[in-house]
């Protein structure tokens, strides 16, 4: 129940990795009655094992790497005593070093002068369960607990068009018998020719397997020439479909964790879209541009995946398209997609000017994989200015930054300081138009605490440098955070 909760609540990468941790935790607890030292260190490896691998490119000094100490310190705290307190203290030693040492390893902590803010959020988390199990003191919450919601339901199958590839979604594990070498990934390659949606999963006793096909009795034959066949299941996905259908009117809301509820909606057309934005500039700017749902976010303020499961669930369309514009929301965005009842594709829209062009690139003509693609490629044609201020004084590259200084972020890394806003966004939109050779459009989106005579008078001074050929749009974002944003492409 907890690593379900952790799942749907989860903000941020940091958010993300830690429901992973608590995932291979609630399985290495599973059928245990009472857990003692070896299964608790046994547990925190499944976690971080799992949140590793989930990761394409793990960085060194993040909640990864406290997470990782933790783990090998119970297990090393297991050679001495099996008893669980010692070996979760031991843990939370482990923790409570690895964070204090993730500056040394992440410079970007180093020069700010903090650790790791998910890693501190893993440490504080142990320490409250410690409480409970070494004094049996609750750590009190200043906010009212909310109340537990109703059990939800998901009519899944009535989400969906009729126009289904193949009829049979085919599942089996195969006990793989001793000595026999096949290859497992032979096995996926062939499903891969008789079906769709193979996946192949193995370890050193089974194979799972799962696949949409045709024909069932053909990839269970090939399934035997890697050992015998148990958990066989195969259902004929028409017929689902069609008795789905007919339930679909009584689908009962879905209740999420804060308590609200929801009732999913039927798909009324092919393709919808869901985007993340702050600002009530921004959140009409999306809905203008074909956005069915703009869910509330960005810097410092990430939605968890309940929001954006919700936000996909609320949109009419058998393919939805979610646009993160925030790299901190991407992963966030990507949990979504297993829970959903329908198809969903995150593009990794990495700030706002990202997500317009994406918007923009989008044809209703195309299929979905052809959309995907191009969306992508204009969202990574774009080259993206932000102009905000500094929360606290800092250290970066050699550079002393003082608190509400103002920044100017070139591709999301640090260009250079100002003292003025304008000055700033000026300075940052050239910067950015020399590096583009062939720029032809500048749009300039000014945020909460910037006005329209300080847009204005960005454009005009801009206008001037880079001559009357090309055009300049000024947009009323309303962004809390950013000054300004720039696009240049």
């Amino acid at each position: 129940t907890a690593a379900s909760a952790l799942l749907r609540g989860a903000r941020g990468n940091s958010g993300v990795i830690l429901s992973l941790l608590f995932r291979g935790v609630s399985k290495g607890f599973k059928g245990c009655a009472e857990a003692d030292g070896a299964a608790l260190a046994n547990a925190f490896a499944l976690g971080v094992e799992a949140a590793y691998k989930a990761v394409m490119k793990p960085t060194e000094g993040t909640i990864l790497t406290v997470a990782r100490i933790a783990s090998e310190r119970a297990r090393a705290a297991c050679y001495d005593t099996q008893e669980f307190l010692p070996v979760f203290e031991a843990a939370l030693t482990g923790a409570r070093d690895a964070l204090a040492e993730t500056p040394e390893l992440l410079p970007v902590l180093k020069k700010a002068g903090v650790v790791d803010a998910g890693g501190k959020g893993f440490v504080i988390i142990l320490e409250g369960m410690l409480s409970v199990f070494k004094d049996n003191v609750l750590i009190a919450s200043s906010e009212q607990p909310a109340a537990a919601p109703a059990a939800q339901q998901r009519n899944a199958a009535a989400e969906f068009d009729g126009d289904i590839t193949f009829t049979y979604c085919t599942e089996f594990i195969v006990k793989r018998a001793p000595g026999n070498q096949n290859d497992p990934l032979r096995l996926r390659a062939y499903l891969e020719s008789i079906g769709d949606s193979a996946v192949v999963v193995d370890d050193d006793q089974i194979i799972k397997v799962h696949v949409h096909t045709d024909n069932p009795g053909n990839a269970l034959q090939r399934g035997l020439e890697y050992g015998q066949l148990i958990n066989i299941k195969i259902d004929n996905m028409r017929d689902q479909h069609e008795r789905a259908q007919n339930e679909a009117a009584n689908t009962a809301p879905v209740s999420t964790p804060d308590g609200d509820t929801y009732t999913p909606v039927a798909p009324e057309k092919p393709f919808g879209f869901v985007s993340v934005a702050a600002g009530d500039g921004l959140t009409t700017l999306f809905g203008d541009l074909g956005a069915d749902q703009v869910v509330s976010g960005g810097q410092t303020m990430n939605p968890s995946t309940e929001d954006i499961l919700k936000a996909v669930e609320l949109t009419p369309a058998e393919t939805v398209f979610v646009l993160p514009n925030n790299k901190n929301i991407i992963m966030a965005a990507e949990l979504a997609v297993p829970l959903a009842t329908r198809k969903v594709i995150v593009l990794h829209t990495r700030t706002i000017p990202m997500g317009i062009s994406a918007m923009l690139a989008f044809d209703p003509d195309q299929s979905e994989e052809e959309n995907a693609l191009a969306m992508d490629k204009a969202a990574n044609r774009v080259q993206t200015g932000q102009v905000t201020f500094a929360a606290r004084d800092s250290d970066f590259d050699g550079h002393k930054i003082k608190e509400g200084e103002i920044l100017a972020l070139e591709n999301g890394k640090l260009a250079f300081t100002e003292q003025d806003a304008v000055k700033a966004a000026v300075r940052l939109t050239r910067a950015l138009f020399k590096r583009s050779s062939d720029s032809a459009f500048i749009t300039l989106i000014y945020g909460a605490d910037a006005t329209e005579e300080q847009a204005e008078a960005v454009r005009d001074a801009v206008q001037a440098k880079v001559g009357p050929d090309v055009e300049i749009t000024v947009i009323s974002g309303g962004q809390p955070v950013y000054y300004f944003i720039i696009s240049v492409e």
